[in-house]
Formats: C-alpha cells, sequence, structure tokens
C-alpha cells in the first residue's frame, strides 16, 4: 500500500484565516485511489520548518510526499526553497515551467484578467524549481505544480489555492498518480446499530478490529439518547478489489453475527 503524506502550507491556516480544506480533500483521494495517508501537517510560511518536514518525511521512507501552498509569485510563497533545501537539489529556472508560466500569462492578457503577459521578476519566480524535478501544468492558475522522484519517495508541490489544486490533481496529474498507486480501490459501508452507548460496542469492535486487520473498524456516537443510533464505519483499500471486497464483506458478516448475540441488532446497511 502507498504510504503518504500531507503538508499543508501558509501562515494564513495557523493563524485561522483559511480553514484548510485541501488536507481533506486529498485524503480522500488519496484513500479512494487505495493508498494510506499516515500522517498530515500544518506548517507556516517559514522555510527551516517546511524543511526539517520534508526531511523527517524522507527519513520516514514515506512513498508520497504532498505539499500544498507556497508556489506563487509572493516573498513568503516559498515552499520550493525549503524543498531544495531539504533535499539537497538547488533551485534554478525550468526553461519548460517558464513557459508555462508564460502562457498562462498571455491567456489572462487575452481575457483581460492581467494589463500585460510580461514575465516580470515575480512572475518568473514560479518557474524557478529545485534541478531535477519536473513541472505540471496549471490549467486553472498561473503557478505550475512541481514533482520530484527521489531515491525512495516522490514528491508532490501543489498549488494552496483549492481549485487550482483539484485542477491539477484531476488533471495533468493523473497519469503519474496512476503510475504511482496503480489499480488501487477503495470500498466502505456503514452500519447503523440500535445501541444507545458506545461502549457496549467497544469489546466488539476490538474482537472484530484484531480479526479483520485489513478492514479499518471505527465506530462514531454524537451524544446519549433513546432514539439515538450508532454509526460503525468498515473501509478497506488495496490493488485488488475482489480481495478489498471479500475483506469488507467478511467482516461486516462477523460484526452482524457478534452484534446479534450481544442482543444489538443492525438497523441498516449502507455505502456511500
Amino acid at each position: 500500500m502507498v504510504e503518504v503524506e500531507v503538508m499543508a502550507i501558509g501562515n494564513e491556516l495557523l493563524l485561522g484565516d483559511v480553514l484548510d480544506t485541501n488536507s481533506n480533500w486529498l485524503c480522500q483521494r488519496v484513500t479512494g485511489l487505495g493508498g494510506r495517508v499516515r500522517r498530515v501537517v500544518m506548517v507556516g510560511d517559514d522555510r527551516k520548518a517546511i524543511a526539517m518536514e520534508i526531511r523527517d518525511a524522507l527519513e520516514r521512507k514515506s512513498d508520497l510526499i504532498i505539499t500544498t501552498g507556497g508556489l506563487g509569485p509572493t516573498a513568503d510563497d516559498i515552499t520550493l526553497k525549503a524543498v531544495a533545501e531539504a533535499t539537497d537539489h538547488p533551485l534554478g529556472v525550468n526553461l519548460e515551467a517558464l513557459k508555462m508560466v508564460k502562457r498562462r500569462y498571455e491567456e489572462a492578457a487575452r481575457e483581460g484578467y492581467v494589463a500585460d503577459s510580461t514575465l516580470t521578476p515575480s512572475r518568473r519566480k514560479m518557474a524557478h524549481l529545485p534541478q531535477g524535478a519536473t513541472p505540471v501544468f496549471n490549467p486553472v492558475g498561473t503557478a505550475p505544480a512541481c514533482t520530484l522522484r527521489l531515491e525512495d519517495t516522490t514528491l508532490i508541490s501543489l498549488p494552496g489555492v483549492p481549485e487550482e489544486l483539484m485542477g491539477i490533481w484531476e488533471g495533468p496529474l493523473q497519469p503519474l498518480l496512476r503510475e504511482i498507486f496503480g489499480e488501487g480501490y477503495y470500498q466502505e459501508k456503514m452500519v447503523f446499530v440500535d445501541c444507545k452507548d458506545e461502549s457496549l460496542l467497544a469489546p466488539i469492535l476490538k474482537k472484530m478490529t484484531g480479526a479483520h486487520p485489513q478492514v479499518y473498524i471505527k465506530s462514531r456516537a454524537k451524544k446519549f439518547g433513546p432514539e439515538v443510533k450508532i454509526k460503525v464505519t468498515l473501509s478497506s483499500a488495496g490493488r485488488d478489489r475482489n480481495q478489498v471486497e471479500g475483506a469488507i464483506n467478511e467482516a461486516l458478516k462477523d460484526l452482524t453475527k457478534s452484534l446479534g448475540s450481544s442482543g444489538l441488532a443492525v438497523e441498516t446497511i449502507e455505502e456511500p
């Protein structure tokens, strides 16, 4: 299974000015591809702090590191400087990235979004990538994404604007994602149990988790009350669809049997 770490970068996130929806969106997409996000961190616009997080992730030998934010034209957009420092791949003008930036500003000028398409120093800054990196076209904004293949890890740096991140992920980044994840598959089923007290479920779920380690089993209760039904989620991911579905179905069958033996009834089973 592909092990993934996500780093959301930006002072605005730590100040609470902007809600980090990118990490949640990426976790959903990685899980859907059959990968596993094992860590998500939020870091400010601090080159040393970002570089430290990247080095730590590399030492953990994560298969994929995804950074979001800090690719723009302003002085506080320093993500790629941190990537360069952490990986010992110095920054330099990437001619392919420069062409991408030029193309996007020419399009923006034609559409009247900017006054002209001149490649100012601030605009050229977005074409400075770590040595050996590959730019990825941004179909929504102006800053290219960036991928860097290292010995054990692939590092993907994406813009922080959600629409840009999504456009790149669902568009030009797809060939690389298929190469990394292969034909990954994810399945999830939700079981609603007629149980007013989550603590009664705890020993049953503990037993199920031990018996079915390939399936993630989690109960979710918001409150006590006579009408409360507790939702139990069963999910699994892998490269083989039949194996994933078989694991989920076997765990669900075992869970239903154990709940019935304990006098608890499964009300409904849903697939999202």
